[in-house]
């Protein structure tokens, strides 16, 4: 026997998100966006069966992410969402097709000054409103002309990123940056990308020649307040573990660390085999919900590091290793970000390196 605690990912949900993508963004290529440990979901993992299901590109935030795709055979387009961070990389980035975005001035001296065995194919990047990476606007036309007289670069496409495109509430920002993006690329004859996961659902004139599909890809919601059911996705990531104890408590009894939670009568309360060394919010309040047996039950006391417990009025019959999910399916990881203040991507990223992955394909769940 092993600790029951499991991340359950499912390639026919994450194939069936990419398929949404190219509904949505038909005339479009796609790049898969897989840093972070695939979102936490896994970086191969989601990276093969992604190019299986025939991802044009895949992003990625470092040389170091590239290089482990491209060491396992990966042999798409990889796109260094962050750019390089040093000349050193420049000859790693050459040797191993690795396409940097340039956002920076000194990036531009550094593949002015390079000599590399193969012409690096870049990413532009514009600031149109986000103000965290990207050269202004007018800058852009003189940035390329540098870039196109470099000796070290090849193919040259031009992108940005949207600030609110997530915000239903924040049109004007969101149609100013699709403006200020098409009039800066304006006249120059150059592959383009501005649509995030909140861009495919929400803003067809954002889509140009490719999209750069994230958090859509696995299920979550790309659009603040909303559903991802509503834009036809699937939860690829079912995080799972089962009650290891199963006690009958005293009204007034203090559950856990603190203590926040005392019962209100007798009753029993669970433990589950998870915590916040799992990657489970310790900020998580009590009354959140998880699914014992297929039906909610809430969280009472703190979570602990390895452990949480939770409330089994509802459940008098459950026992020890009777399942137990954290969300999933049945369970939107979105309605359980909110419950803790964040969203679905972190909760996604910080599912730990110790929890295993398990990968199903649809009916194998």
């Amino acid at each position: 026997m092993s600790r029951p605690t499991r991340a359950i990912v499912d390639a026919e949900a994450l194939r069936h998100n990419l398929a949404e993508v190219r509904r949505r963004a038909p005339r479009a290529k796609v790049i898969a966006i897989v840093k972070a440990n695939g979102y936490g979901h896994g970086l191969l993992w989601v990276a093969k069966t992604l190019a299986d299901a025939r991802a044009d590109a895949f992003g990625v935030a470092s040389v170091e992410e590239g290089l482990v795709l491209r060491e396992e055979g990966i042999a798409k387009p990889i796109c260094l969402l962050e750019g390089f961070f040093g000349p050193d990389e420049l000859p790693l980035l050459a040797q191993y097709d690795l396409a940097p975005v340039i956002h920076h001035e000194s990036q531009v001296r550094a593949l002015e000054m390079a000599r590399l065995a193969r012409a690096l194919s870049v990413w532009i990047k514009i600031d149109t409103g986000m103000h965290r990476l990207g050269f202004a606007p007018s800058a852009f036309p003189d940035v390329y002309r540098r870039l196109k007289a470099a000796a070290a670069v090849g193919t040259i496409r031009v992108m940005s990123h949207f600030a609110s495109a997530d915000d239903p509430a924040s049109g004007a920002v969101t149609q100013a940056q699709i403006d200020t993006f098409n009039a800066a690329a304006a006249g120059v004859d150059l592959e383009r990308s501005l649509a995030n996961s909140a861009g495919i659902v929400a803003w067809p004139a954002s889509h140009l020649e490719w999209v750069r599909p994230g958090i859509m890809l696995y299920g979550g919601d790309p659009q603040v307040g909303g559903a991802a059911s509503t834009f036809n996705l699937r939860p690829v990531m079912t995080l799972t573990t089962a009650l290891i104890s199963v006690a009958q408590r005293r009204k007034g009894d203090a559950i856990g660390y603190g203590p926040e939670y005392r019962c209100p009568e007798d009753m029993p309360v669970g433990v589950a085999a998870i915590g916040y060394g799992d990657g489970y919010p310790r900020r998580m309040p009590v009354g959140t919900p998880v699914l014992v047996n297929g039906k909610r039950v809430p969280i009472v006391g703190r979570v602990s590091m390895d452990m949480l417990t939770v409330d089994l009025r509802s459940q008098p019959h459950a026992k020890i290793g009777d399942p137990v999910v954290l969300w999933g399916a049945d369970l939107p990881a979105d309605e359980i970000a909110a419950r803790a203040g964040t969203i679905s991507y972190e909760l996604f990223c910080h599912v730990a390196k110790r929890i295993p992955r398990v990968a199903v394909d649809g009916a194998e769940a």
